[in-house]
Protein backbone atom coordinates (compact mmCIF):
# COMPACT_ATOMS: atom_id res chain seq x y z
CA UNK A 1 0.00 0.00 0.00
CA UNK A 2 2.70 2.56 0.72
CA UNK A 3 4.74 4.32 -1.59
CA UNK A 4 7.99 5.86 0.17
CA UNK A 5 8.79 8.19 -2.72
CA UNK A 6 5.49 9.80 -2.88
CA UNK A 7 5.90 10.15 1.26
CA UNK A 8 8.92 11.55 1.50
CA UNK A 9 7.46 14.66 -0.66
CA UNK A 10 7.39 17.11 2.43
CA UNK A 11 9.96 15.66 4.17
CA UNK A 12 11.29 18.76 6.14
CA UNK A 13 7.46 19.15 7.18
CA UNK A 14 6.81 15.76 7.97
CA UNK A 15 10.19 15.28 9.73
CA UNK A 16 9.82 18.52 12.01
CA UNK A 17 7.11 17.20 14.45
CA UNK A 18 9.30 14.16 15.17
CA UNK A 19 12.74 16.42 15.86
CA UNK A 20 10.48 18.67 18.36
CA UNK A 21 9.28 14.95 19.72
CA UNK A 22 12.87 13.69 20.88
CA UNK A 23 14.03 16.77 21.76
CA UNK A 24 11.80 16.05 24.93
CA UNK A 25 12.87 12.66 25.89
CA UNK A 26 15.14 12.86 28.99
CA UNK A 27 17.26 9.85 28.41
CA UNK A 28 20.64 9.91 28.34
CA UNK A 29 21.95 6.78 28.05
CA UNK A 30 19.78 4.14 26.59
CA UNK A 31 20.51 1.03 25.48
CA UNK A 32 17.53 0.01 23.63
CA UNK A 33 15.84 2.09 22.04
CA UNK A 34 12.96 0.92 19.52
CA UNK A 35 11.19 3.01 16.61
CA UNK A 36 7.91 1.91 15.77
CA UNK A 37 6.52 2.73 12.41
CA UNK A 38 9.56 4.02 10.99
CA UNK A 39 8.28 4.58 7.52
CA UNK A 40 11.63 4.94 4.93
CA UNK A 41 14.03 4.98 7.57
CA UNK A 42 15.92 8.61 7.18
CA UNK A 43 14.84 9.97 10.87
CA UNK A 44 15.58 6.16 12.99
CA UNK A 45 19.21 6.92 11.49
CA UNK A 46 18.81 10.14 12.89
CA UNK A 47 18.00 8.76 16.05
CA UNK A 48 20.42 6.22 16.09
CA UNK A 49 22.75 8.61 15.58
CA UNK A 50 21.62 10.78 18.63
CA UNK A 51 22.60 7.52 20.34
CA UNK A 52 25.27 5.78 19.04
CA UNK A 53 26.16 3.62 21.63
CA UNK A 54 22.44 2.14 21.55
CA UNK A 55 20.73 -0.62 19.88
CA UNK A 56 18.46 0.71 17.55
CA UNK A 57 15.17 -0.84 15.88
CA UNK A 58 12.87 0.44 13.57
CA UNK A 59 9.90 -1.18 12.93
CA UNK A 60 6.70 -1.17 10.37
CA UNK A 61 4.69 -3.32 8.84
CA UNK A 62 5.07 -2.26 5.09
CA UNK A 63 7.25 -4.42 3.11
CA UNK A 64 7.98 -1.27 1.01
CA UNK A 65 9.12 1.15 3.51
CA UNK A 66 11.26 -1.57 5.54
CA UNK A 67 12.56 -2.26 1.72
CA UNK A 68 13.29 1.96 1.66
CA UNK A 69 14.64 1.76 4.73
CA UNK A 70 17.37 -0.93 4.15
CA UNK A 71 18.46 1.40 1.39
CA UNK A 72 18.89 4.38 3.77
CA UNK A 73 20.92 2.57 6.07
CA UNK A 74 23.03 1.05 3.48
CA UNK A 75 23.77 4.24 2.32
CA UNK A 76 25.00 5.62 5.81
CA UNK A 77 27.03 2.90 6.59
CA UNK A 78 27.90 1.26 9.75
CA UNK A 79 29.81 4.22 10.67
CA UNK A 80 26.97 6.30 10.48
CA UNK A 81 24.40 3.96 12.22
CA UNK A 82 26.33 1.44 13.68
CA UNK A 83 23.76 -0.47 16.12
CA UNK A 84 21.25 0.14 13.58
CA UNK A 85 18.42 -2.89 11.79
CA UNK A 86 15.26 -3.06 10.83
CA UNK A 87 12.35 -5.35 10.69
CA UNK A 88 9.19 -5.63 9.65
CA UNK A 89 6.45 -6.50 12.27
CA UNK A 90 2.57 -5.04 13.01
CA UNK A 91 2.61 -2.63 15.95
CA UNK A 92 0.06 -4.62 17.62
CA UNK A 93 2.20 -7.59 17.19
CA UNK A 94 5.39 -6.16 17.99
CA UNK A 95 7.57 -6.50 21.41
CA UNK A 96 10.98 -6.48 21.98
CA UNK A 97 13.56 -8.99 23.02
CA UNK A 98 14.08 -7.54 26.63
CA UNK A 99 13.11 -4.24 28.40
CA UNK A 100 13.59 -0.87 26.29
CA UNK A 101 14.99 2.12 27.53
CA UNK A 102 13.32 4.61 24.83
CA UNK A 103 10.36 3.73 22.76
CA UNK A 104 9.50 6.26 19.82
CA UNK A 105 6.08 6.31 17.26
CA UNK A 106 6.05 9.07 15.52
CA UNK A 107 2.73 9.70 12.99
CA UNK A 108 1.56 5.93 13.38
CA UNK A 109 -0.83 5.33 15.96
CA UNK A 110 -3.74 7.32 14.05
CA UNK A 111 -3.70 3.67 11.82
CA UNK A 112 -4.26 1.79 14.96
CA UNK A 113 -8.16 0.99 16.68
CA UNK A 114 -7.92 1.38 20.10
CA UNK A 115 -4.80 2.41 20.69
CA UNK A 116 -4.58 3.62 23.87
CA UNK A 117 -4.33 -0.27 24.91
CA UNK A 118 -1.29 -0.41 22.98
CA UNK A 119 0.24 2.55 24.17
CA UNK A 120 0.17 0.50 27.90
CA UNK A 121 1.38 -2.02 26.77
CA UNK A 122 4.52 -0.52 25.37
CA UNK A 123 4.70 0.99 28.77
CA UNK A 124 4.96 -2.43 30.06
CA UNK A 125 7.83 -3.27 27.86
CA UNK A 126 9.61 -0.42 29.30
CA UNK A 127 12.26 -0.52 31.74
CA UNK A 128 12.23 1.27 35.09
CA UNK A 129 12.63 4.82 34.36
CA UNK A 130 11.96 4.39 30.53
CA UNK A 131 10.52 6.68 27.98
CA UNK A 132 7.79 6.41 25.80
CA UNK A 133 7.17 8.98 22.87
CA UNK A 134 4.17 9.42 20.68
CA UNK A 135 3.20 12.19 17.78
CA UNK A 136 -0.01 11.93 16.18
CA UNK A 137 -1.47 13.65 13.45
CA UNK A 138 -5.07 15.01 14.84
CA UNK A 139 -6.51 16.79 12.07
CA UNK A 140 -9.37 14.28 11.56
CA UNK A 141 -11.98 17.36 11.08
CA UNK A 142 -9.81 19.46 8.61
CA UNK A 143 -11.14 19.66 5.33
CA UNK A 144 -8.73 17.13 3.77
CA UNK A 145 -10.39 14.30 5.68
CA UNK A 146 -13.61 15.54 5.99
CA UNK A 147 -14.09 15.90 2.45
CA UNK A 148 -12.58 12.46 1.98
CA UNK A 149 -14.98 10.74 4.10
CA UNK A 150 -17.84 12.59 2.73
CA UNK A 151 -16.65 11.53 -0.83
CA UNK A 152 -16.26 8.30 -0.33
CA UNK A 153 -19.76 7.51 1.00
CA UNK A 154 -21.11 9.42 -2.16
CA UNK A 155 -23.19 6.56 -4.55
CA UNK A 156 -20.61 6.96 -7.16
CA UNK A 157 -17.76 5.69 -5.04
CA UNK A 158 -19.57 3.96 -1.56
CA UNK A 159 -20.09 0.66 -2.94
CA UNK A 160 -16.00 0.48 -3.87
CA UNK A 161 -14.82 2.19 -0.90
CA UNK A 162 -16.42 1.39 2.26
CA UNK A 163 -14.24 -1.18 3.18
CA UNK A 164 -11.66 0.73 3.27
CA UNK A 165 -10.22 2.03 6.57
CA UNK A 166 -9.33 5.38 7.00
CA UNK A 167 -7.28 7.34 9.64
CA UNK A 168 -8.60 7.70 12.98
CA UNK A 169 -8.52 10.60 15.22
CA UNK A 170 -6.34 11.11 17.83
CA UNK A 171 -7.33 11.64 21.26
CA UNK A 172 -6.90 14.93 22.85
CA UNK A 173 -3.56 16.21 25.02
CA UNK A 174 -5.42 15.79 28.35
CA UNK A 175 -6.95 12.15 27.53
CA UNK A 176 -3.31 11.06 26.44
CA UNK A 177 -2.80 12.64 30.53
CA UNK A 178 -5.30 11.05 32.16
CA UNK A 179 -4.80 7.31 30.51
CA UNK A 180 -0.39 7.14 31.02
CA UNK A 181 -0.71 9.01 34.85
CA UNK A 182 -2.82 6.27 35.25
CA UNK A 183 -0.65 3.44 34.81
CA UNK A 184 1.85 5.55 36.83
CA UNK A 185 4.21 7.90 34.18
CA UNK A 186 5.41 11.41 34.68
CA UNK A 187 3.73 12.72 31.27
CA UNK A 188 4.27 16.20 29.06
CA UNK A 189 1.14 16.23 26.58
CA UNK A 190 1.23 18.92 23.92
CA UNK A 191 -0.20 20.10 21.02
CA UNK A 192 0.96 22.21 18.10
CA UNK A 193 -1.00 23.18 15.11
CA UNK A 194 1.73 24.13 12.15
CA UNK A 195 0.95 26.06 9.40
CA UNK A 196 2.89 24.95 6.33
CA UNK A 197 3.32 26.80 3.55
CA UNK A 198 3.43 24.43 0.11
CA UNK A 199 3.84 25.34 -3.40
CA UNK A 200 3.66 23.16 -6.42
CA UNK A 201 0.75 21.80 -8.06
CA UNK A 202 -2.19 20.56 -5.87
CA UNK A 203 -0.08 20.47 -3.07
CA UNK A 204 -2.58 19.33 -0.62
CA UNK A 205 -3.29 16.36 -2.88
CA UNK A 206 0.26 15.19 -3.10
CA UNK A 207 0.56 15.43 0.63
CA UNK A 208 -2.54 13.32 1.36
CA UNK A 209 -1.36 10.86 -1.22
CA UNK A 210 1.41 9.76 0.94
CA UNK A 211 0.05 9.27 3.93
CA UNK A 212 -4.02 9.51 4.49
CA UNK A 213 -5.11 8.66 1.03
CA UNK A 214 -3.40 5.15 0.86
CA UNK A 215 -6.15 3.35 1.35
CA UNK A 216 -8.38 4.56 -1.19
CA UNK A 217 -5.10 4.85 -3.68
CA UNK A 218 -4.68 1.26 -3.12
CA UNK A 219 -8.37 -0.30 -3.49
CA UNK A 220 -8.93 1.93 -7.01
CA UNK A 221 -7.34 1.41 -9.93
CA UNK A 222 -7.01 2.40 -13.78
CA UNK A 223 -9.72 5.33 -14.67
CA UNK A 224 -11.78 4.67 -11.67
CA UNK A 225 -8.94 6.09 -9.92
CA UNK A 226 -7.64 9.09 -12.13
CA UNK A 227 -11.76 10.05 -11.26
CA UNK A 228 -11.71 9.66 -7.67
CA UNK A 229 -8.18 11.68 -7.32
CA UNK A 230 -9.51 14.43 -9.99
CA UNK A 231 -12.93 14.99 -8.25
CA UNK A 232 -11.30 15.07 -4.49
CA UNK A 233 -8.43 17.27 -6.19
CA UNK A 234 -10.73 19.95 -7.26
CA UNK A 235 -12.72 19.99 -3.73
CA UNK A 236 -9.27 20.58 -2.07
CA UNK A 237 -8.09 23.03 -4.32
CA UNK A 238 -11.06 25.00 -2.80
CA UNK A 239 -10.74 24.26 0.43
CA UNK A 240 -6.98 25.06 0.33
CA UNK A 241 -7.37 28.16 -2.64
CA UNK A 242 -3.76 29.11 -3.81
CA UNK A 243 -1.86 32.50 -2.23
CA UNK A 244 1.00 34.47 -3.87
CA UNK A 245 2.91 32.41 -2.02
CA UNK A 246 2.16 29.34 -1.63
CA UNK A 247 -0.86 27.41 -0.17
CA UNK A 248 -1.46 27.71 3.48
CA UNK A 249 -1.92 24.14 5.32
CA UNK A 250 -2.65 23.92 8.87
CA UNK A 251 -1.47 20.92 10.66
CA UNK A 252 -2.61 19.66 14.15
CA UNK A 253 -0.45 17.03 15.54
CA UNK A 254 -0.39 16.09 19.61
CA UNK A 255 2.70 15.18 21.21
CA UNK A 256 2.91 13.12 24.41
CA UNK A 257 6.17 11.92 26.33
CA UNK A 258 5.79 9.87 29.00
CA UNK A 259 8.35 8.13 31.60
CA UNK A 260 7.78 4.78 33.78
CA UNK A 261 8.68 5.25 37.26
Amino acid sequence: MWDPNQYKQFGDERSRAFYELISRIGATDPRTVADIGCGPGELTVDLSRRWPEAEVVGVDSSVEMIAAAEEVLAAAGSAGAPRLRFERADARDWKPAGPADVIVSNAMLQWVPDHETLLVRWVDYLKDGGWLAFQVPANHDEPTHRILRELARTDRWSDQLSPVALTRQAANPADYLDLLTGVGCAVDAWETTYLHVLTGEDPVLRWISGTGLRPVITRLAGADRDEFLTEYGGLLRAAYPEASYGTAFPFRRVFVVARKP
